[in-house]
């Protein structure tokens, strides 16, 4: 039978080697955690700074667009005014030319009246109209109008597709128009500083580590730092388009051939990732574990030494002693008593021990309370009329938004806690039960709980803020359209039946009821995606004519409703109307690149002045709606 020494340094050894592994495994694992936490926030920072770049790039390109706009307008009416002065210089091809030159401009076109070149720097463009191209039919309008001065937006001229930005403007008589020409240098270099691959090379720092633009739309690979990838599609590096919505904080995956950790994040339409192979990402592991074993090994050797050392002496050979008292007493010597029963000091131990189970007990039924209750949202406080102080775990000034010198005022004294918590209480969240706002403005929310003890509160504090944004949010949705951002049916019916309490609000009002009349021809065209962008546009349109007084929904479909209201003057709003009407028949969009099409709609209104019966104003603007559609069909019909 082995001894007791050798069975305590064999279980020794044994618990050692198991304590090591799973310490290592721990460290193993935290180490493979906060590498990819590193590898995420590292992402994250460059993601950051990549849409500040394109942010701050989108405002340069800005900037130098409408400063090219403004200098090309001042430019063309500059030179108009010179050719008014001395209309000789029309005819005068060389002359025209040191005055572009002069002016710093490069192209200057002469219009006759009809919208035909007939003079300029360019002899090669003579004969050309405003029939001869897209781009040249933009400043047809201005036959009609000839109090017109357009800028047009850099895209390329008619007869050699080099990109331009033109402007031109009618001469003082109306005899001529005079259109100034100017190739955007600066406005080509900002937008190739914009290119993705472009920023993509200023912030890569490793060149292990490979970065990624996707479109979200076509899944195509719009931009990298492995040129070779770009214009290819996702799936061609080994990556699906699901894992990156679906792991929004990273994900391992083999990409061109080569294990390796993913990280992508939206900005915009654009998915921008960054792809680091595991071998750079976890080198540092297999050292950091190395020294990790050996730090390990010599605590362990230290540990085992002293330990055994410490039950050699106040525990075997305390054993060793009673053993001999044991048999001393067996051999008929019975004073020598080893009973605990017998010894006031192992019998004092003893009810210390028992004491303290007690009370160890007590309080790991509080600790199994709190333990079920508690996580990082979760707060928990106790005070006891006995007791001045408060205790409460970290996270109650966290979830009170309390400063450390407020929180320790507060845990210094529970009436001034229990002044704090009823004044929380005096803000209810209507149909919340136990639910309290912590502002006026209504962005944090807690709910309290609390357990009455003897002569002592046990509560417990919930950062219910996320909870409570989140069914806010569903009720926002609710009553609005996705598509257009305006209200929907019911949001339409909610504000004008609360409107219809308030009549002291309405003043002059009128309901617009409106018709997209081009849908099915842009649906029929282009496709359903232009035709949603078609109806956004008229959205925008529609809402933008409230000017802050009124209500825009979409009624569903191609119909909407504008309700306006809170005009003082009936002339004013009629003046508003008016501008409606204006911008139905002039307003064009823009529903993609090259792609230009007229926002038509019909629309239909009703007046009203003080009260409110929106279901008749409804009926009355949609029928004028759709007899205003007859009239323009015949109009378009003639």
């Amino acid at each position: 039978m082995k001894t007791l020494k050798e069975i305590i340094r064999r279980y020794m050894a044994v618990i050692s080697l198991i304590v090591m592994v799973v310490i290592l495994a721990i460290i193993g694992s935290i180490e493979t955690f906060n590498e990819q936490k590193r590898a995420v926030d590292s992402a994250t920072q460059i993601f950051h700074q990549i849409g500040q770049t394109l942010k701050e790039n989108e405002e340069e390109i800005e900037e130098i667009r409408e400063e090219y706009s403004r200098t090309c307008l001042n430019n063309v009416e500059m030179i108009a005014y010179l050719l008014q002065i001395d209309p000789s210089a029309v005819n005068d091809i060389e002359g025209l030319k040191q005055i572009a030159e002069f002016m710093e401009v490069d192209e200057i076109h002469i219009f006759d009246p009809s919208g035909r070149i007939y003079a300029g720097t360019c002899p090669q463009y003579y004969d050309y109209t405003f029939d001869s191209g897209e781009q040249m039919n933009f400043f047809k309008p201005m036959l009609e109008d000839k109090s017109l001065e357009l800028v047009q937006e850099v895209t390329p001229n008619t007869a050699e597709s080099k990109m331009m930005q033109y402007s031109a403007v009618w001469s003082k008589n109306g005899e001529f128009i005079v259109q100034v020409g100017m190739e955007p240098v600066r406005f080509t270099q900002a937008m190739a500083k914009n290119e993705l691959s472009y920023i993509f090379s200023l912030l890569r720092i490793d060149p292990a580590v490979d970065y990624y633009a996707i479109d979200g739309e076509s899944r195509e690979i719009v931009g990298s730092t492995n040129e070779e990838s770009v214009g290819g599609k996702l799936e061609d590096i080994g990556i699906s388009f699901h894992e990156i919505l679906r792991d929004r904080n990273g994900f391992h995956k083999k990409v061109n051939g080569i294990d390796s950790f993913c990280v992508f994040q939206r900005i915009g339409s654009i998915y921008v990732g960054r792809i680091m192979p595991n071998s750079v990402m976890y080198q540092r592991i297999p050292g950091n574990m190395f020294f990790f074993t050996l730090g390990l090994l010599l605590i362990v050797c230290i540990l085992s030494f002293s330990m055994i050392r410490c039950m050699d002496r106040y525990v075997v050979n305390g054993i060793y002693g009673t053993n001999e008292k044991l048999g001393r007493i067996a051999n008929g010597d019975l004073e020598e008593g080893v009973d605990i029963r017998n010894s006031m000091e192992f019998f004092e131990l003893s009810n210390y021990i028992n004491n303290m189970v007690r009370s160890l007990l007590n309080n790991n039924k509080k600790m199994s309370y709190v333990l079920s209750k508690t996580n990082m949202y979760i707060g928990v406080y106790e005070y006891h009329e006995e007791m001045k102080k408060v205790r409460f775990t970290e996270y109650i000034p966290r979830i009170f938004s309390l400063s450390g010198e407020e929180a320790e005022q507060l845990a210094s004294d529970y009436h001034k806690f229990r002044e704090f918590i009823e004044e929380i209480r005096k803000n209810p969240v209507p149909q919340e039960q136990g639910v309290y706002s912590l502002d006026k403005q209504g962005k944090r929310y807690i709910k309290l709980e609390e357990m009455e003890e003897e002569k002592g509160i046990f509560g417990v504090a919930i950062d219910v803020t996320e909870e409570i944004g989140k069914r806010k949010k569903i009720e926002v949705e609710r009553d609005m359209d996705l598509l257009t951002g305006l209200y929907n049916r019911r949001g339409l019916e909610a504000q004008l039946a609360r409107l219809a309490d308030e009549p002291e609000n309405l003043c002059h009002c009128a309901m617009v009821v409106a018709d997209a009349d081009g849908l099915k021809e842009v649906n029929d065209t282009y496709g359903h995606e232009k035709g949603d962008a078609y109806l956004q546009k008229i959205a925008d349109m529609i809402s933008a004519a409230c000017a802050g007084k009124g209500i825009a929904a979409r009624q569903g479909g191609d119909e909407f409703v504008l309700f306006l209201y809170g005009y003082e003057e009936k002339g004013e709003l009629l003046e508003t109307i008016r501008m409606l009407d204006f911008i139905r028949k002039h307003c064009v969009g823009n529903l993609d690149e090259g792609l230009r099409v007229p926002l038509s709609f019909s629309f239909g209104y009703s007046l009203s002045s003080g009260e409110l019966d929106y279901q008749e104003m409804l009926k009355e603007a949609d029928a004028n709606m759709y007899e205003d559609k007859r009239e323009r069909k015949g109009e378009e019909a003639r």
